[in-house]
């Protein structure tokens, strides 16, 4: 657990997934704040290539002979290519190189990066992606020029093409590239426990790291699991539109901030999990179910993990009533718990049903929620009208 000073508890009984690896301390601390429990498990780490032979060669051939148009695609990469440079005792030699250069970078991290090389930008792709910055040279004309792609790790195929159809001659810089995770047996468990219900949220940072998360619980035969519970009750969140690519194209939509920040992801994650517009309503207040518990009016309740199973389907319909059965044959279904999430089979009858909700009552406060409908079963209590 971090010791960071807790500003809310509204991600009390949040159980969060970071497939992270770059900043994923600082983004594990930002949901602690709020009270979540967070699981570090990069599927991928960035291996850095300063010393690596083919980029300084690369880099000394620029020297010689400068290109026309610098594309800068992130701030890391451009940092990371000034230190190599700096190793190699060519940096000054390479800022000058570039001060004659056209440099286009994709976003403000990129420009910042460059900015504090002490160079002048020419043009900032406000979208922060790479077909803005293909789109913006095609239109200006690149026939006969040279053109560097400082890439992100995977490298942009696609935008080399597209350029050398045009007529430019390019050449792409690696300066760090995406190598093995460092605990593969926990990023596979990871699955696991998305797929049993086990985490209210996955949150990315990087399109690689999301694709590869989803390749491993492809070959781990968990994905259609994971993407049963994206559909009915895990958020699945990503700081950009690039890296919820991923996931869009395997039919998950996840929760996107406006702005392409950790900070604002962190935001969008605590408006998901407990903001008004995504809670249920209430007699007893908004109410926010979670893995770990309840989240009733602002105020946090420990739950067992089937309790919170109990709730949850209550709460999907809310002012519905639902019979003992037919809580017990979702409960067996594993949408939102199940066998499979480590129910037994003798949990899932309706004399079990009925234990489970008195337990719930008895944790909360407001022991009224759940109503007992004579001859029919439950339903939460709404708000008068």
């Amino acid at each position: 657990m971090t010791t960071a000073r807790q500003i809310s508890e509204v991600l009390e009984g949040c159980s969060i997934l970071l497939p992270v690896d770059r900043r994923s301390g600082e983004f594990a601390s930002a949901l602690h704040r709020h009270g979540a429990t967070t699981t570090i498990a990069p599927p991928l780490t960035i291996t850095s290539h300063f010393d690596d032979a083919e980029l300084l060669d690369e880099t000394h051939q620029l020297l010689g002979n400068p290109p026309d148009i610098v594309v800068v695609t992130t701030g890391v990469g451009f940092r990371g290519w000034m230190d190599a440079a700096e190793q190699d005792g060519i940096q000054e030699q390479l800022i000058e190189s570039l001060r004659h250069t056209q440099i286009l970078v994709r976003g403000p991290k990129a420009r910042g990066a460059v900015q504090q090389a002490g160079l002048d930008i020419d043009w900032v792709a406000e979208t922060e992606t790479s077909s803005e910055i293909t789109d913006y040279l095609l239109a200006e004309g690149v026939r006969g020029r040279r053109v560097v792609i400082q890439h992100h790790g995977e490298g942009d195929e696609h935008m080399e093409r597209t350029l050398i159809v045009a007529g430019a001659e390019v050449h792409g810089l690696t300066v760090y590239r995406w190598g093995a995770p460092p605990d593969p047996d926990l990023v596979g468990r990871t699955t696991g426990m998305v797929a049993a219900g086990n985490v209210d949220a996955v949150l990315f940072t990087s399109a690689p790291g999301a694709r590869a998360w989803l390749r491993i619980a492809e070959r781990l035969g968990t994905l259609p699991a994971i993407l049963q519970m994206a559909d009915k009750r895990t958020l699945f969140g990503a700081v950009g539109p690039i890296t919820a690519s991923p996931l869009v194209s395997r039919g998950i939509e996840p929760a996107v901030p406006e702005r392409y920040r950790l900070g604002a992801l962190v935001r969008e994650t605590v408006h998901r999990m407990a903001g008004p517009d995504t809670a249920t309503a209430t007699a007893f207040g908004p109410l926010h179910v979670r893995t770990g518990g309840a989240l009733l009016d602002g105020k946090f309740f420990p739950l067992g993990r089937a309790s919170s199973d109990v709730l949850r389907i209550l709460a999907a319909r809310p002012g519905h009533v639902l019979s003992r059965t037919e809580i017990a044959e979702e409960l067996s279904s594993g949408v939102v718990g199940g066998r499979a999430d480590g129910w037994a089979e003798e949990q899932t009858t309706e004399r079990a049903v009925e234990v489970t909700v008195a337990r719930v009552r008895g944790a909360l406060e407001s022991p009224d929620l759940i109503q007992t409908v004579y001859k029919r079963g439950y339903r939460l209590a709404l708000p008068m009208q």
